[in-house]
């Protein structure tokens, strides 16, 4: 089996992350292609020995990528084209069935319930997503929250499995010594109580929530990794309450990607900034304001260093019980309530935390061979090629065969150009 993983781009991401991840578990030849960006996943997927090809497509209007990228795959040889975000999933899909691969599953990282990746789900997203889909033989959702959003859009259910996103929770497990570091270079006073938060820094995440409430709670500092349009804004807003000195904007990190806490990741100043198992370690208490998610990761490296987590919207520890994640709690998308649960935890002063269950059960070997199962199960079900390799029997299930090509698409250049955004 030849597997092609076809991305929208390798800026560091969540989705970006989470495919390096996989790369490494994953027992079949793997080659990647990304559209645009290939940032620095691409190179640490190089570095791990898998080659990763830049396709140059210069925006969603780009049509002239569909040929190039169809010719790609075909001369490639692949047995089963995957796909990731929504870019690559529209494009992904043509150009694979146009080549004549076999298989073509799509991974669904950052559906929610208005947004795809950060961007607002008009009637051209829609219906240019739908009418690709069918495209496809499987689709894959991170979460049955995102599984049954797809079931929504009118996705066969026959067609759709869930496979959740998986961490490494050895990396993100606490470190006295890098919480010490990091607070030391930051300049942040050993005993102060700190709040620590991760994400793309765009509308959707809601990370003005989180600033405007540290604001209220004086000798509370924030540090707030990720980059962004709105990065400027928040700056502005922790100046106007006169509280720019306690709120850090620690610009992108990485937090899959191997590297030590001190590895100076500059944030656009050439300040000393921690990776994301170094800010979990220096940080008291996690917040992920962001009312709409596909899975959560953010929340779930955050529970792997034993914090105790606030949240607006995290699939992965709402659809378990409660003992799952009992550091975890859910608050609404308002500044009183997360201060003032904030200035509780704060008076509680609380110990770390033993790392809970729903960490265990998110691990990404568990995630690569549930992924793995799917490929055999698309592979079984469709027809091979001349001269192909016999697929192997699925181990559970039956995925849908391939259906028929003539779907007429809408012209992608009607629908907004949805480059990714991070779902941490």
């Amino acid at each position: 089996m030849k597997v092609l993983h076809v991305i929208t781009d390798l800026d560091v991401g969540g989705a970006e992350q989470q495919l390096r991840l996989l790369l490494r578990r994953l027992p079949v030849p793997c080659e990647v292609l990304t559209l645009t960006s290939p940032g620095p996943v691409a190179e640490g997927i190089q570095a791990d020995g898998t080659p990763v090809t830049h396709l140059g497509m210069t925006g969603n209007r780009d049509l002239t990528a569909l040929p190039r990228l169809t010719r790609l795959i075909r001369d490639g040889g692949y047995d089963l084209v995957h796909t990731h975000l929504y870019r690559a999933c529209v494009y992904g899909r043509v150009a694979a069935r146009l080549a004549g691969v076999r298989a073509v599953v799509a991974t669904e990282h950052s559906l929610g319930d208005a947004v795809i990746e950060g961007r607002r789900l008009t009637r051209g997203v829609r219906t240019l997503y739908r009418a690709t889909e069918r495209l496809g033989t499987a689709t894959v959702a991170v979460s049955d929250t995102v599984a049954a959003r797809l079931r929504r859009w009118g996705v066969p259910e026959q067609r759709i499995h869930v496979v959740p996103n998986g961490i490494e929770a050895h990396r993100f497990g606490f470190d006295p010594a890098a919480r010490a570091l990091v607070r030391t270079r930051l300049g942040l006073p050993l005993d102060a109580f700190v709040v620590g938060g991760a994400g793309r820094l765009v509308p959707g995440k809601r990370f003005d929530v989180l600033v405007r409430a540290v604001t209220q709670l004086p000798g509370v500092h924030l540090l707030l990794a990720g980059a962004g349009p709105e990065r400027d804004m928040l700056r502005r807003m922790a100046g106007q309450f006169g509280s720019g000195d306690r709120i850090h904007l620690l610009g992108e990190r990485d937090g899959a990607v191997d590297g030590a806490v001190d590895a100076a990741a500059a944030d656009g100043s050439g300040a000393f900034g921690p990776d994301i198992p170094g800010l979990l370690s220096a940080i008291d208490v996690f917040v992920s304001p962001s009312p709409d998610e596909a899975f959560g990761l953010a929340v779930l490296e955050a529970l792997a260093s034993g914090l105790h987590v606030l949240y607006g919207s995290c699939p992965a520890v709402d659809e378990l019980p409660a003992d799952q994640a009992p550091g975890a709690r859910h608050f609404g998308l308002n500044v009183h309530e997360l201060a003032t649960a904030l200035r509780e935890l704060r008076r509680q002063a609380p110990d770390r935390l033993p790392v809970p269950p729903v960490v265990r059960r998110y691990d990404i070997t568990r995630s690569a061979e549930a992924l793995l199962s799917v490929y055999e199960q698309a592979l079984a079900d469709t027809p091979a090629r001349r001269g192909s390799p016999t697929p192997v029997p699925p181990r559970q299930g039956r995925a849908a065969a391939l259906p028929p090509a003539s779907v007429s698409l809408p012209d992608p250049a009607r629908s907004p150009d949805p480059s990714p955004i991070s779902n941490r």
